[in-house]
């Protein structure tokens, strides 16, 4: 199997580690150019929509709804 997300980042559980069929990396499944670039494209409407008055498309909602 190959990982990149641990549920306890950075602390991988070590019997992960010592298994043969486990190839396991830091999180980096995101960073390819493309991702890069929609993310930068994501921002840029979402601070146009909060400066023109109106809810980021985007927003992410924390626990306590705000």
């Amino acid at each position: 199997a190959g990982l990149d997300v641990f549920e306890n980042e950075p602390q991988v559980e070590p019997g992960l580690l010592e298994l043969n069929n486990v190839v396991a990396l830091p999180h980096m499944g995101s960073s390819t150019l493309e991702t890069r670039s929609a993310m930068g494209e994501r921002m840029i409407i979402n601070i146009k929509a909060f400066e023109d008055g109106h809810k980021p498309p985007n927003r992410v909602i924390n626990a306590l709804g705000s």
